[in-house]
């Protein structure tokens, strides 16, 4: 039987104590299991630290690296990027989970296409992780210009085949550092191709910058810019789709 690649799953941590262990475990519960799940911790205050080095103790495909100074999400997933060990690498935070069949049906959805770039869809859940019975479709494909118009990749589903699109890191940004590398990536000529189906759960109801309507339409702005640097028409064209759109998914 022919060897499964190794998939290194990317975690940034900062006081996730009351969730992190229901994701560490919706990862230990995939039907693949060729995986290492890289939990780079940015400082917490709580006892994050401490239950990750409790999994990791138990399961050595569990690795926690902690950062000396708060730096944010960019900082420790670059961090868990430069270690990874894995062909493929996926993406899920502290506060998300996965369905079981996950990894095993994204990584045959490349692997029988040969695809470099995918994600999927995805639903949203309350707190305490009641299903809110809103769902995010994934669309088949997305190019460059499309994902301008339409950020309806969700972080929590991507997974990348580092041998096509090579390594990469992401831009050092407190918010929006997964649009930006995605554009990075599409940009070169790559599509993201979208596998519709519900392969992972979205928890919201959590204070962060990303969950702030006014300062993620502002992050946007700023990604059409500073980042992408559009000129201003090309940037208010884009953002107009991408603000009907970000309503749109949420209905």
């Amino acid at each position: 039987m022919e060897k499964q690649p190794l998939i290194s799953i990317i975690t940034p941590s900062y006081n996730a104590g009351e969730f992190i262990g229901k994701t560490i475990e919706s990862v230990q519960k995939q039907s693949f299991q060729e995986w290492e799940m890289l939990i780079v911790d940015d400082c917490s205050s709580d006892d994050t630290r401490e239950m990750v080095g409790q999994y990791a103790a138990e399961d050595s495909r569990i690795r926690l690296i902690c950062l000396e100074e708060n730096g944010g999400a960019a900082v420790a997933r670059n961090t868990a990027l430069r270690a990874a060990e894995g062909r493929y690498v996926a993406f899920l935070d502290s506060d998300d989970c996965w369905k079981p069949e996950k990894l095993e049906r994204q990584l045959r959805f490349m692997q029988e296409n040969g695809y470099a770039f995918t994600f999927t869809g995805y639903e949203l859940v309350s707190p305490n992780g009641e299903p809110l019975n809103k769902q995010v479709a994934a669309p088949a494909e997305i190019s460059y210009t499309g994902l301008l118009k339409n950020t309806i990749i969700g972080c929590l589903t991507v997974m990348i085949d580092r041998n096509q699109t090579g390594r990469f890191q992401m831009p050092n940004i407190r918010t929006r550092q997964d649009l930006a590398t995605w554009l990075s990536i599409l940009k070169k000529g790559h599509v993201a191709y979208g596998l519709n189906e519900v392969l992972a759960e979205y928890r919201t109801g959590n204070p962060s910058i990303s969950k702030n309507k006014w300062k993620a339409l502002k992050m946007n702005w700023f990604v059409y810019r500073k980042v992408e640097k559009l000129n201003v028409m090309k940037a208010c064209w884009c953002f107009s789709h991408y603000a009907f759109n970000a309503v749109a998914k949420r209905l």
